[in-house]
């Protein structure tokens, strides 16, 4: 069953040097202020997965938190095919702060993963990596033959993160789960994780039905935190916009290594938030 903990508490007991963490979110509800703590805490040797990773990966990879980044496709998304994540980049081309493996999927191949893991099978099945070199050069991908149809399709091996991170609107004081919104796989990668933290909001005594939201129990959900803004500068359905200015921002903050250690130095140092 979930407990209720401080944020700073929840991510000094759940995540661990060497563990592989998810923090999903599709351009909205992203758990920023969950891994500006983690970033505080400075753990090592992270493999980080997500679906898209943004703003949030960027700063954490050049934080020197990571050694892989298992994803489907990276970018600030304000800036699109321009928006470039500058510390990514340094990070593969010139290993600063640290070098940094990569595992490319699609997102159908990650989504498979996720769905996987969730459902507590192997692996996940789909067409879309024939014809490609996938095979040849990420572990986590092969070809089954169909036991019906004789037909060959591609494999992917389960995701199973030992820690998944999310964002969402509101829980209750058990600990069950609301959110709702531009959707991702916030609720697979929880479902599919070994452990489990969910920012939110607001904690609410009883959660009112809301249409087309998600609601995850408490007994699938390890930690909740209340972190008020935490997904800022992304959105959350109800409580404020994405802020695109903050990403615009980013892009030069990131493009300048002295100018990124300054603002590592206020995420370390005074707890700000503001990217």
């Amino acid at each position: 069953m979930a407990t209720i903990v401080p944020l700073s508490d929840a991510v000094a007991d759940l995540v661990r040097d060497g563990d592989e963490v998810a923090l999903e979110g599709n351009s909205a509800l992203i758990p920023f202020a969950a891994a500006h703590e983690v970033i505080r805490l400075r753990p090592r040797d992270l493999t980080l997965v997500r679906m898209s990773p943004d703003l949030v990966y960027d700063q954490l990879v050049g934080a020197g938190c990571a050694r892989k980044l298992v994803f489907s496709w990276a970018a600030n998304p304000v800036l699109g095919v321009t928006g470039s994540l500058h510390r990514l980049q340094d990070a593969l081309v010139n290993a600063w702060p640290a070098p940094l493996e990569i595992e490319e999927h699609s997102h159908a191949g990650m989504t498979a993963r996720y769905v996987a893991g969730a459902s507590g099978l192997p692996f996940g099945m789909l067409r879309g990596y024939a014809g490609t070199d996938l095979p040849q050069y990420t572990a986590s991908v092969a070809t089954v033959r169909c036991p019906f149809t004789g037909e060959e399709l591609d494999a992917v091996s389960a995701l199973n993160p030992d820690v998944a991170i999310v964002h969402a609107q509101r829980a209750d004081k058990s600990g069950n789960v609301q959110f709702r919104g531009a959707g991702g796989m916030q609720r697979e990668a929880v479902l599919a994780a070994r452990r489990s933290l969910v920012t939110v909001e607001e904690i609410v005594d009883e959660l009112s039905p809301v249409p087309d939201a998600t609601v995850l129990p408490s007994f699938a959900v390890t930690a909740v935190a209340h972190a008020p803004g935490g997904a800022a500068p992304s959105a959350a359905d109800g409580f404020y916009d994405r802020d695109d200015e903050a990403y615009r921002a980013w892009d030069e903050i990131s493009r300048d290594r002295t100018r990124f250690g300054l603002w590592l130095e206020g995420i370390r140092v005074e707890g700000t938030d503001t990217v």
